[in-house]
């Protein structure tokens, strides 16, 4: 058997078929254009039955199809609520879909913890039940995994991590509150934190980097010129960690999952440089540090896939 997965970005539809070894044996993509919903959910339904037919797999040995939506989701009713970036509001995605391919399971997920799901089921460790995804990229996005589930919480609206307050009254976030995580611990963040040292040290290495363009400045300027002993870059590193720290000693505090996976284009920066502080960081300011066990801190490994592979897998839940 087969499972389809869906992935909706901000730009683009990216579909995978998922052998029962939760492997991506096949990829469909397409720009994200519509100009209604019933448009989108007739896109949805024929990527999935464009993608089998390709790949000559009969509609009888699909076992499901999963969705991840940016923005929180319905799917006992089958709705998505609202997505972030696209103008969809109550879209009942599962009887669009339904019009096209009737019979086939459709069930519906958060991005974030789709692709936590993924890398849950991919995890070396298969008798763990709990996971919690860290993705840094643009904000922080979160998906968490308790008792070898998704939580979605009460709405649905569970798992929303970026959006924790470290530092009251703080900086204003796009959610409306003020210190949120991801103003502080997103690769955005890193950007514009590596640049205001920049503008405050014009002998810093880190100009050299960019040619002196600070439009060239992304989240490993400042670990790049770090390793080249830049004091400013050094400063700048040392407190994006204790923010990202805080962050993750506050998930930990709150769950204590068996795996924290970090994502994200700032995780793959040198261990000695991100890993191996956090890991020493976190472990210092979480509760239950005596004890024998501990949460691990890794790196999540699936990349871009994590996201088609945890929506494909949707209905191994049981939701």
């Amino acid at each position: 058997m087969y499972y389809i997965g869906i992935d909706i970005g901000g730009t683009n539809l990216k579909a995978g078929l998922v052998d029962e070894k939760y492997q991506i044996t096949a990829t469909k993509k397409q720009p994200l254009q519509f100009t209604s919903m019933e448009q989108m959910g007739e896109a949805l339904a024929e990527m999935a039955i464009g993608l089998i037919e390709e790949n000559h797999v009969p509609r009888e040995q699909v076992a499901s199809v999963g969705m991840g939506f940016p923005g929180p989701v319905d799917d006992k009713k089958g709705v998505v609520i609202k997505t972030v970036n696209i103008p969809i509001r109550f879209m009942p995605v599962v009887e669009m879909f339904h019009r096209r391919w009737d019979g086939i399971p459709v069930h519906l997920g958060n991005d974030a913890d789709c692709a936590a799901l993924g890398e849950f089921y991919h995890f070396e460790d298969k008798n763990i039940e709990s996971l919690i995804l860290v993705t840094l990229g643009t904000g922080i996005g979160t998906g968490i995994i308790l008792n070898g589930r998704i939580h979605t919480g009460v709405n649905g609206c569970a798992g929303e991590g970026g959006h924790t307050v470290i530092v009251h009254n703080g900086e204003p976030c796009t959610c409306g509150r003020r210190g949120c995580w991801e103003r502080y611990a997103s690769a955005n963040a890193l950007i514009r934190q590596t640049m205001a040292a920049m503008e405050q040290h014009k002998d810093s290495i880190m100009w050299g980097l960019v040619g002196g363009d600070l439009s060239r400045v992304d989240g490993r300027t400042a670990f790049e010129a770090k390793r080249q002993r830049d004091a400013a870059a050094q400063d700048v590193v040392a407190q994006y960690l204790d923010y990202l720290g805080c962050g993750l000693s506050n998930f930990i505090n709150i769950f204590q999952p068996e795996v924290i996976a970090l994502g994200g284009g700032v995780s793959h920066e040198r261990d000695e440089d991100l890993l191996l502080p956090l890991q020493s960081m976190v472990l210092e300011a979480c509760f239950g540090r005596e004890a024998d066990r501990h949460t691990r801190l890794v790196k999540a490994k699936l990349g871009n896939d994590a996201g088609i592979i945890g929506a494909a897998l949707l209905g191994l839940q049981g939701r």
